[in-house]
């Protein structure tokens, strides 16, 4: 919705010219509406139930829709329904919404009970879809279809083929469930083809969401016309689902919806000039904000650790409230810094505090000898060194255990400190990570390798060094994403091509050991993250699922899987930078379970 609506604003458009450009007529506007179908719960006695739908048909409604299969058995629902008809009279469209909670003998109950009722559909009777077109053949009453479309995986077009069948009667469909406007009219457009009505549905949305589904109801209303005059065919306006606004007792939108009752047409309707209104000029209600969150500002500064005899000032990123114990730390893979995962701890900061580092050699991160005078040693770096300084950083930073998230090279080490440093770690997200590998003589031929990488780093410079870098195959994807350029530049920033190289060689997947035998105890929760185009780093994954779950039931001690992969559709190795939003979610998934499971620790 946002993102057409910016579309509308940019050519000076609005949003159902967007829909119908072949049709722009303010005029025409000004005079159409929606057709509102009114929804009650049913809660209540048969006489309460039809007092409510008789004052909503002296409001001006038309059309109702009540809930069912909430009662003990169909036969209560049955007994509403028959005193609703009674009272509002025969005009009136009635149709009931039994969401799938019927098995299919009780549905037939309560069929053969209001046959003489003339529901113009009854949604959803039978909680097995399959039994849905035996229903109406068995009852005769129209059904339509609503959580069976919610819940297509596949193409909804071929889906839908197999309800072509004349009592199903109508398609009911709510775009922010069925995947936005798009896949929306293309139901809508099956759904009209073969003589169905398609009735838009909201799912509880504010007055924001509303106002665009009144336009794409028109729009539908437009399509609707244009079958008829095309098969010479009767087809009367359709009641949409938009009744929910009724439910709401406050919204965020400061001018009200356009829904009232229309002497002319004499229907309740939403208008259609008064949705394109509240869309272009839309004002918060300041009487209904709760809260106001600001963005997170991102806390750049440098923190000292001394190892042996190396001082490390590594480069701090923080995100989200000082006071939350619920840390988490960021490591990023080669070439990366702490600014890659800005964007992914923005969106967490709210149930955590994020810190992201440059890890030594990189970024804005530098180690100095401190030890005697006139000593020549040079520092060397090692992923058991890495997590040594990690580790000293954490303890100055909170008392409790944090979760660790990283990627590639960041990834292993995250790993490391989870199966050797376990006292500190509370979980761990790998992204993109290896265990190392197993067979000795392909760890030397991969540290010669890294070892030949960082000397052409060093001889030749970080700009044709990326150049031949991001020419592997492992970044194909990544070559595709439309910010690559960018990405490619902001790895210009690290200015000491010197630690650069030695952190290439020394925490090469050659140097490190192997952790496959670690896996096997571990006994903290991980979260596997890889991307569906990452064949290899796939394959690793699920072995190192396989180690860890194998032989135990495949829970921690709290009752949590201990294991759990994510394969990120659309993307290769990088994860995190091609499509970050599964990575987030996931990871708010990740973070909440630990916190139940410390609480009930």
């Amino acid at each position: 919705m946002a993102v057409l609506n910016a579309i509308a604003v940019s050519q000076g458009s609005s949003f159902i010219s967007m829909l119908q450009p072949w049709m722009i007529n303010e005029e025409i506007y000004e005079k159409s509406s929606v057709k509102i179908c009114a929804l009650i719960d049913s809660n209540g006695t048969p006489t309460e139930v039809a007092y409510i739908a008789s004052s909503l048909v002296e409001e001006g409604f038309t059309a109702i829709k009540l809930k069912v299969a909430r009662r003990a058995d169909p036969i209560q629902d049955a007994t509403v329904i028959c005193k609703v008809r009674k009272e509002v009279g025969p005009c009136i469209e009635l149709r009931a919404d039994a969401n799938r909670k019927w098995t299919y003998e009780e549905a037939i109950q309560f069929g053969f009970l209001v046959k003489d009722c003339d529901l113009q559909y009854i949604e959803e009777p039978v909680e097995n879809v399959d039994d849905i077109v035996k229903f109406c053949e068995e009852t005769g009453l129209p059904a339509a279809l609503d959580e069976t479309i919610d819940n297509f995986q596949e193409s909804h077009l071929k889906m839908l083929a197999k309800y072509t069948h004349p009592g199903i009667v109508a398609v009911v469909i709510k775009p922010s469930v069925v995947g936005g406007f798009e896949k929306a009219a293309l139901i809508a457009r099956w759904a009209q083809k073969h003589g169905k009505m398609a009735v838009v549905s909201a799912a509880f949305e504010s007055g924001l969401g509303l106002s665009t589904y009144i336009l794409f109801s028109y729009y539908l209303e437009q399509l609707n016309a244009v079958y008829t005059v095309m098969n010479r065919e009767t087809r009367p306006s359709i009641a949409h689902g938009l009744g929910t606004y009724r439910w709401l007792k406050q919204d965020v939108t400061a001018i009200p919806l356009g829904i009232h009752y229309d002497p002319c047409k004499g229907f309740v309707g939403a208008s259609v000039a008064a949705s394109i209104q509240l869309l272009q000029n839309f004002q918060v209600n300041n009487n209904v904000i709760h809260k106001t969150f600001n963005e997170e500002q991102v806390h750049r500064y440098h923190l000292t650790v001394n190892s042996k005899n190396f001082s490390y000032s590594i480069k701090v990123h923080e995100v989200g409230q000082e006071s939350n114990d619920n840390v988490v730390i960021f490591l990023h893979g080669f070439l990366g810094t702490g600014e890659d995962w800005v964007p992914i701890m923005k969106a967490i900061s709210r149930s955590a505090k994020c810190i992201s580092i440059d890890l030594p050699g990189h970024g804005g991160s530098k180690i100095q000898n401190h030890g005697s005078e006139g000593a020549q040693e040079e520092a060397t770096l090692s992923i058991e060194i890495v997590a040594d300084v990690l580790y000293k950083l954490i303890q100055g930073i909170t008392p409790f255990k944090v979760t660790l998230v990283g990627y590639s090279m960041g990834a292993r080490i995250a790993l490391h400190m989870a199966l050797r440093l376990s006292h500190k770690i509370d979980g761990a997200v790998i992204i993109s990570g290896s265990p190392g590998l197993k067979d000795t003589m392909a760890r030397k031929i991969r540290q010669a390798k890294d070892d030949s990488r960082a000397d052409f780093l060093v001889a030749y410079g970080l700009e044709l060094f990326l150049d031949s870098w991001y020419a592997g195959e492992l970044w194909k994807s990544l070559r595709s994403h439309p910010h690559f350029k960018e990405i490619v530049a902001g790895r210009l920033v690290h200015e000491d091509v010197q630690s650069l190289a030695k952190a290439l060689s020394g925490l090469s997947t050659g140097s490190q050991l192997p952790l496959w035998e670690d896996l096997k105890r571990c006994d903290l929760p991980l979260l596997l993250i890889v991307g569906e185009k990452d064949a290899k780093f796939k394959s690793i994954a699920q072995k190192m699922f396989h180690e860890v779950v194998q032989d135990r039931k495949g829970e921690d001690r709290r009752g949590n899987n201990i294991c759990e992969i994510l394969e990120v559709p659309n993307c290769g190795h990088a994860v995190h930078l091609e499509n970050p939003l599964p990575i987030i979610s996931a990871m708010r998934k990740f973070l909440t379970r630990g916190r139940s499971s410390r609480a009930q620790q």
